[in-house]
């Protein structure tokens, strides 16, 4: 299987399926701090991502917002002082799909070592 890092999103419609458990269950350990969560009836892939101060937790929102337009997928962000809430979901199916597996890994690789 090929690793979440190296894969692009597909463009999604609304009427692409959700991840199945089976899926979730694959794709969890490549992306294993974040956590699913249910927001409004909608699962979403979070995880809070912690900076020294404000410029560097600006800067990774800058670099996941480059991503997201570069994949024309597009996450919640929550910049705070020395930390970033990061939430992807695929809204147009309102919940999970492989993309935000995906774009969690991708998201990862932009966070600073340590």
């Amino acid at each position: 299987m090929t690793k979440l890092t190296e894969q692009h999103c597909d463009a999604c419609r609304a009427d692409a399926p959700k991840v199945t458990g089976q899926e979730r269950r694959e794709l969890q350990p490549q992306i294993p701090d974040w956590q699913v969560r249910e927001v409004e009836g909608v699962e979403q892939l979070w995880r809070e991502f912690h900076f020294k101060d404000f410029a560097a937790a600006l800067a990774f929102t800058n670099r996941v917002a480059e991503l997201a337009e570069a994949e024309g997928h597009h996450p919640a962000l929550l910049l705070e002082y020395g930390k970033v809430g990061v939430a992807w979901w695929t809204h147009k199916i309102g919940g999970l799909h492989r993309n935000d597996f995906i774009m969690a890994a991708r998201t990862d690789q932009l966070a600073p070592a340590g």
